[in-house]
């Protein structure tokens, strides 16, 4: 199940490189993974000093406006992604991996990447297709594990 999303946001990450600007789009992208990645692992200091670093070394108020754009996007995305692994983990506990497997994989691959294609070429959200996609897979992957659980 690692794997799978591991390869959805590396999907992800390859259909934000076929968008228009996509120097914009990664570097606004890479501040805002970096950030992420210290809250996630719950270090908000260390999050604070990456956007301190970030602001420092990034000239380009395009990339600063897409960075502002995308944070509230990412602190919603980070936290449906902080309960979904808590529900799919109690029911792997359970004896249910099949039943998470296939929820993982419907809900990465058949919701979050035809999500991500609509969002970002034809509605032309950019790269804002990175967090709505993960944020509708989480949610949805959650709710049906809660039925699983309730089972």
């Amino acid at each position: 199940m690692l794997c799978l999303e591991n390869w959805y946001y590396r999907i992800l990450l390859l259909m934000t490189g076929y968008l228009k600007n996509v120097t914009l789009a990664l570097d606004a992208l890479s501040i805002c993974v970096r950030v992420a990645n210290e809250l996630g692992a719950g270090n908000g200091k260390a999050a604070k000093f990456a956007t301190k670093i970030a602001l420092i070394f990034t000239s380009n108020t395009d990339v600063l406006k897409e960075v502002d754009k995308l944070s509230y996007l990412l602190a919603i995305s980070v936290i449906f992604n902080s309960v979904q692994p808590v529900l799919s983990g109690v029911a792997v506990g359970s004896g249910w991996q099949a039943k998470v497997a296939y929820i993982n994989l419907g809900c990465y691959y058949l919701v979050g990447l035809p999500l991500g294609f609509l969002l970002g070429w034809f509605l032309h959200w950019g790269v804002m297709i990175r967090s709505p996609c993960p944020m509708a897979e989480s949610l949805l992957s959650s709710v049906y594990s809660c039925f699983i659980l309730i089972e």
